[in-house]
C-alpha cells in the first residue's frame, strides 16, 4: 500500500495530472488506459463526471498498479469522504476548505486546497494543504506564479486552468511542482468520439513539455 509520501512522489513525477471530466462513467475506464499509454499516470476523476464515485472504484480496481486514481471538484466534506472510502489516493478541491485535509490525512492521503490570492495560498499551507491549487490560473499565468513564490517560497503550487502545450513549460519554470491540465487534454473533441489513441498522442506531448520545463 502506498504511503502518503509515496503517493506526492508520483503525483510530481511527471508532474502532470489529468483533470477528467467524462461525459459518460463508461469512458473513465479506457481514457484512463489511454492517458497511461501517454505516461500520464496521476488522473483525478471530478465529481463533474456522471457517477464519479463509482468510476473512481471501478478505476481503482483495475488500475491501480499503473496510475493514481484522484478525485477532484470536491466541494463537501461528505463527498471527500465517499471518494475516500472508494478509493480516491488524493484530494483536489477548487476552494479553501480546511476541513478536507483532516479527512485527507487521516486516510494517509495527499490533498491539494484551492486558492487564487497569496493570502488564500497561505492559509492553504497553514491549514496542511500538501499541495496548492492555483484556479483558475489562466487569468494568473506563469508570471503571477513566479511573483508569488518570491515571498512565499515553500508553496506548492500546482495550477489548473490555462495549462496547454503552450503555457505548461513556462509554469514549471515558474516554480510550479505540478500542473493540472482538463480541457487542453482531454478535448471536447476527444471526449465525443471516444478518440483514445488521440488522446494517448496528447498525453505524451504533456509529459514531454512538462519534462522539458522542468530542465528549462
Amino acid at each position: 500500500m502506498l504511503t502518503k509520501s509515496d503517493i506526492i512522489e508520483h503525483l510530481l513525477d511527471p508532474g502532470v495530472i489529468a483533470v477528467v471530466r467524462a461525459l459518460r462513467r463508461e469512458q473513465v475506464l479506457p481514457l484512463s488506459e489511454a492517458l497511461v499509454a501517454g505516461g500520464i499516470t496521476a488522473i483525478e476523476i471530478t465529481l463533474t463526471t456522471p457517477d464519479a464515485i463509482g468510476a473512481i472504484r471501478e478505476a481503482r480496481e483495475k488500475i491501480a498498479h499503473r496510475a493514481l486514481i484522484g478525485v477532484g471538484t470536491i466541494l463537501k466534506p461528505f463527498d471527500c469522504q465517499q471518494a475516500l472510502d472508494a478509493g480516491a489516493q488524493f484530494v483536489v478541491t477548487p476552494i479553501c476548505r480546511p476541513e478536507f485535509v483532516a479527512l485527507a490525512h487521516r486516510a494517509g492521503k495527499p490533498v491539494m486546497l484551492g486558492a487564487y490570492t497569496p493570502t488564500e495560498a497561505q492559509l492553504a499551507h497553514e491549514a496542511g494543504a500538501d499541495f496548492v491549487k492555483f484556479f483558475p490560473a489562466d487569468g494568473l499565468g506563469p508570471s503571477y506564479i513566479k511573483g508569488i513564490r518570491a515571498p512565499l517560497p515553500h508553496l506548492r503550487i500546482v495550477p489548473t486552468g490555462g495549462v496547454d502545450l503552450k503555457t505548461i513549460g513556462d509554469f514549471f519554470k515558474a516554480g510550479c511542482v505540478a500542473v493540472g491540465a482538463g480541457s487542453a487534454l482531454l478535448g471536447k473533441e476527444i471526449l465525443e468520439t471516444d478518440d483514445w489513441p488521440a488522446l494517448t498522442k496528447r498525453a505524451a506531448e504533456f509529459v514531454a513539455a512538462a519534462r522539458a520545463g522542468r530542465r528549462g
